[in-house]
C-alpha cells in the first residue's frame, strides 16, 4: 500500500496518524510504502477500501 494513497483515503497525514493512534510524525518517517503491518490494521479500518498488495513487500528476487 502507497503511503499517498492512505493519505489521500484520510485527506491529511495527521487524519491517517489519528486513524492509527500514532504520531503524525510517524507517518512522516515511513517511506513511499506503509508499513506492512499498518497496511493490514489500514485495510481492516478502511473495510477492504484501502488494500495490502503483498507482491509491494517481496524483494525483487522473490517477484521473479
Amino acid at each position: 500500500m502507497r503511503k499517498d494513497e492512505a493519505v489521500r483515503h484520510f485527506g491529511t497525514a495527521a487524519a491517517l496518524a489519528e486513524a492509527l493512534g500514532i504520531a503524525p510524525s510517524s507517518v512522516s518517517e515511513w517511506g513511499e510504502f506503509v508499513p506492512r503491518g499498518r497496511a493490514y490494521e489500514l485495510q481492516v479500518l478502511t473495510g477492504g477500501v484501502l488494500r495490502v498488495d503483498p507482491a509491494a513487500y517481496e524483494k525483487p528476487e522473490e517477484r521473479a
